[in-house]
């Protein structure tokens, strides 16, 4: 065979064997590329669903995740990977800023020892150093769910600004005998309220209390 015949020979051989790899190498990637899609769309929910039990996750937290899961399907993996990842840190910093407002929220309820307030009249509930709205309406008591605390708040709107801030000595009405519209209202309200912060009053409890 001449030369010039066996480098042409070696040239197809080389060119051949470099297009299979490279399909077998664009084969590989997609599939990994959705993995890793997938999985970060995974590590987003649940995140979120912590946020979600905390009961301090952002609204939009959810959106982003429903967005990335539609990137998935159109084939968009970069971009699904991107609003999941998102999705993931917005949830966490939603938590984090939660027990951080937790630890403010410890210096506003400091009650001195020597202090002693009146006992709350009947039917109501006097509050102590270290109460806030969702524990006290998670005791037998009163509601036996945490969950129902917007009722509190409604019903003491006049005394209570902001609802991540009671004070200890306050008397707070209960209402015993809500509807069963306004128990779902009020169960709506705290599992969707979003994030908040000591010493403001979100729109959404605005909102609430309008209704």
């Amino acid at each position: 065979m001449k030369i010039s015949q066996l480098l042409k020979f070696s040239a197809l051989i080389f060119v051949t064997v470099s297009l299979l790899i490279g399909c077998a190498g664009t084969t590989e990637d997609e599939p990994k590329a959705e993995s890793d899609a997938a999985a970060a769309i995974s590590a987003a929910e649940k995140a979120y669903k912590v946020a979600l039990d905390e009961l301090y996750a952002w609204r939009d937290t959810g959106k982003l995740i429903k967005k990335a899961k539609k990137a998935l399907a159109a084939g968009k993996d970069a971009k699904a990977i991107k609003l999941a990842n998102k999705a993931r840190k917005q949830a966490e910093d939603a938590v984090a800023q939660k027990y951080a407002e937790l630890d403010r929220l410890k210096d506003f309820l400091a009650l001195d020892d020597a202090e002693a307030p009146a006992p709350a009249a009947a039917g109501d509930y006097q509050v102590v150093s270290g109460d806030n709205l969702w524990d006290i309406s998670a005791k037998s008591e009163i509601y036996a769910n945490p969950y129902q605390w917007p009722l509190i708040y409604k019903a003491n709107k006049d005394q209570i600004k902001d609802a991540d801030l009671i004070y200890p000595g306050q008397n707070l009405s209960i209402n015993r005998n809500a509807s069963a519209a306004d128990i779902d209202a009020a169960v709506n309200h705290a599992k969707t309220r979003g994030s908040w912060s000591i010493g403001a009053v979100e729109s959404s409890d605005t909102d609430y209390l309008s209704n």
